[in-house]
């Protein structure tokens, strides 16, 4: 049994243009995943013969304020052909509105029943919107300590419920283990819990956000775990290389990803 191993080409290769980040990652058996699409040249990706696994799906807006939620869907539906034209499976959403860096737009430290209530009914549009599509809305959840804070509803159990409460095949979650590891711990039974809800799991050690084997987590006891649960879908390596930009310290990142998640 094997996994679909992806890697996040806006991690890894910085010092080349995206394309060939692309095709680097392409031509080591990988599938590619990609952040925000505005301005980016989708035919020549496209080209590229990448099998693209997932990409950011909304590019304004939060989907727990009332006030904006419908920015979300409207910058959803304009992403659409561009997934349809790179063959995106996973259209990425999160919490609330991230800005530059991945910090809150609207910082909050403290979730509410109304937020709670316009995520539900904003994923359940967005999944209306993905079944007429053929695409899959994937909620990310994400740590509050060290990359995201203001972001409420984030944590993995939090993204968990919302999914489950949706109960949608055109909305799952991002189970992102990186955040997860330093907002919650106990990974394990994290998924085993999540995988009837996941669409897409996300690693990357812990501290540092290098390549497994560089920090604390025991990605091969993880990798067993998804096994013994039956688990095929993809993982995605969203890290950066721990040697800095280079493209030795690129292949290295990506051999150590294949090796703690090969049979």
């Amino acid at each position: 049994m094997s996994f679909r191993l992806a890697v996040c080409a806006e991690m890894v290769y910085g010092e080349l243009p995206l394309i060939e980040r692309v095709k680097r990652i392409n031509e080591q058996g990988f599938e590619v995943e990609l952040w925000d699409m505005r301005g980016r040249d989708v035919a020549a990706l496209a080209a590229t013969g990448a099998r693209f696994s997932s990409m950011s799906g909304y590019f304004g807006g939060s989907l727990i304020d009332p006030d904006s939620a419908s920015e979300v869907l409207a910058s959803a539906e304009k992403l659409i052909p561009v997934a349809l034209e790179l063959g995106v499976e996973r259209m990425v959403v999160h919490p609330a509105e991230l800005g530059e860096g991945g910090q809150a737009v609207r910082p909050l430290q403290r979730s509410t029943g109304q937020m709670w209530l316009t995520g539900l009914r904003t994923l359940e549009k967005l999944a209306v919107l993905g079944e007429q599509h053929g695409v899959i809305f994937a909620l990310e959840n994400l740590n509050t300590i060290v990359d995201h804070p203001g972001i409420p509803l984030a944590r993995a159990k939090d993204t968990l419920a919302l999914v489950a409460a949706v109960d949608h095949p055109n909305v799952k979650m991002m189970l992102d283990l990186y955040h997860a590891q330093i907002g919650e711990g106990n990974l394990i039974e994290l998924v085993r819990a999540a995988l009837p809800c996941v669409g897409e799991i996300q690693v990357a050690d812990v501290p540092g956000r290098f390549e497994p084997g560089t920090g604390e987590i025991n990605y091969r006891a993880v990798a067993a775990a998804l096994r013994d649960a039956d688990y095929t879908g993809v993982i995605g390596l969203e890290a950066g290389a721990v040697s800095g930009p280079g493209l030795p310290s690129g292949d290295t990142a990506l051999a150590a990803f294949r090796a703690a998640f090969e049979d």
